[in-house]
């Protein structure tokens, strides 16, 4: 079989028991279901972490937050992890972006390290791949204007002031509304699909990887009136519950807050209705995409995974947005892989996974395997592909999985500001961790027990068991103290790696 292309889709912010292929009431993602039908669901997928940049950087060089280190907006990725790119441009895949979270595709932090190309659709200018029938002095002054924006949309993501300045009641529809926060589904998907048609035509002989992002779930929430009509009809004309979520959508600070006072029912009902209907609207962009890739016959030899880098709180346990904890509703995400003749379709798997291994899943699907030392964590792709989970082989990390938590400053620095005994009373400032074995999840607070649960029967995570079942919650911390206590900083891959190799993986460009 050739050489793969293989499609990376990341569908930001997007809780998994919301989507109708996992169950939820309503219909809110029938294209994705649709492909799901013919290519292979995970039943418990688990994120590293519970917001974008971390687990986009898990994602990229398959390493927990706590061995990448990315884990704040103003940090930047070591060049000693090579990612996902690198990698694979380096055996010769041209490696392509289509970008709408800024945090991916705006900020400085490495994640776009080792594309060839990046096309980003959020951002004061949008850079987009093709001639949109501007002019060349319209196109010029564009990048002149988007070299002088992306260092102060940077400035913003590592200044707590400017921070809290951008989450102001009134800046906030600005920033919003007119720099293209969440970019656009419906563009990228256009673009998308040109590109890739434009990159196979008269034959082209490099693989392309494409990573794509959609951000059409995440806040603010307008989804079209149409779309909130056919997915929750009882909000269309509820003018209390329109005017609850615009007053929302211009309060960013409470989009990653604790929610003070705790939302009321028919509040949480509003969120929800028009979150669902953001979902579905993005859906529809992504059947276009998908069904261009069946019609156009490129999913015969394509390996596409779609999964979400997190999900989303509204109130659950009294949490809200995707900051601070590692509950069900932000780490426990969908993840669908299709590769005909390679992989099955139509089955569903039980195991639970950390979606960091889609990082080993595609590099082995290629056939490479990194130049790295025997004794580092991402050197034994063969072991850590998901495909022997599909395949009915026996899963390197029998089940077992772990979330990492570590709380954004910018957004602690804003609380702290806005309500400072918060932190305390919910232990926001600490490190929140989980961990994985079968139907159990043991979570975390700073090293100490917060609460066990048995996710299968109880997946709303309602009942804490840490008291009932003692001994397993014990036994589970002190995996838990292993596990991190694994991510020394000599523990660190490429650490201990000779001069020869190192001089390898710069020659590929996997490193810096």
């Amino acid at each position: 079989m050739a050489t793969p292309d293989i499609i990376l889709i990341v569908l930001d912010t997007l809780r998994r028991d919301r989507l109708s292929g996992y169950g939820h009431r309503r219909e809110t993602s029938p294209a994705l279901d649709a492909f799901a039908a013919r290519a292979a669901a995970f039943d418990r997928a688990v994120s590293p972490a519970q917001w974008t940049i971390p687990a986009h950087a898990s994602l990229f060089t398959g390493l927990y937050p706590g061995a990448h280190g990315l884990t704040e907006a103003g940090a930047r990725l070591s060049g000693a992890f090579p990612t996902l790119a690198e990698i694979l441009r380096g055996e010769g895949y041209h490696t392509v972006g289509f970008c709408n979270n800024p945090l991916v595709g705006v900020l400085d932090n490495g994640l776009i390290r080792g594309f060839e190309r990046f096309f980003n659709y959020a951002g004061t200018v949008p850079n987009r791949p093709f001639d949109t029938g501007e002019n060349r002095l319209a196109r010029a002054f564009k990048t002149r204007f988007r070299r002088f924006a992306r260092p102060i949309e940077n400035h913003f993501a590592a200044s707590d002031r400017l921070f809290r300045l951008s989450m102001n009641r009134l800046v906030v529809p600005f920033w919003t509304r007119l720099i293209n926060f969440k970019g656009s589904a419906s563009l990228t998907v256009d673009d998308l699909i040109a590109y890739h048609q434009s990159h196979h035509a008269g034959g082209a002989v490099r693989p392309l990887f494409t990573f794509v992002n959609l951000m059409g779930a995440h806040l603010p929430y307008h989804p079209p009136p149409e779309v909130l009509s056919r997915i929750s009809p009882e909000l269309r004309r509820d003018r209390r519950a329109a005017d609850f979520v615009q007053r929302f959508n211009a309060d960013a600070g409470r989009w990653a807050s604790p929610p003070v006072p705790p939302l009321e029912d028919w509040q949480r009902e509003a969120l929800t209705g028009y979150y669902d209907a953001e979902i579905a609207h993005q859906d529809a962009d992504l059947g276009r995409l998908l069904r261009y890739l069946e019609r156009s016959g490129a999913l015969a030899n394509t390996l596409v995974i779609i999964l979400a880098d997190h999900g989303e709180g509204h109130g659950d346990h009294d949490f809200f947005g995707h900051g601070f904890v590692v509950y069900q509703e932000l780490v426990h995400v969908p993840l669908i892989i299709h590769y005909p003749d390679r992989l099955p379709s139509g089955k569903r798997i039980e195991t639970t996974v950390s979606t960091r291994r889609v990082f080993h899943t595609i590099l082995e699907a290629a056939g490479i395997r990194p130049p790295l030392d025997e004794a580092d964590p991402n050197a034994d792709v063969a072991a850590l592909t998901l495909a022997n989970a599909l395949n009915g082989r026996p899963d390197a990390e029998g089940g077992v999985a772990f979330a990492e938590a570590f709380p954004p400053r910018t957004f602690l620095s804003f609380i702290r500001h806005r309500s400072p005994a918060l932190i305390e009373r919910l232990r926001l400032s600490l490190v929140r961790r989980g961990i994985y074995d079968g139907v159990y999840k043991l979570a975390a607070v700073g090293g100490q027990i917060e609460a066990l649960y048995d996710v299968a029967a109880d997946p709303a995570e309602n009942t804490n068991l840490a008291e009932t079942r003692a001994d397993l919650a014990a036994g589970l911390l002190d995996r838990l103290a292993a596990f991190t206590a694994g991510h020394r900083p000599d523990a660190a891959p490429l650490g201990n790696l000779d001069d020869a190799v190192l001089d390898h993986l710069r020659a590929l460009g996997y490193v810096e």
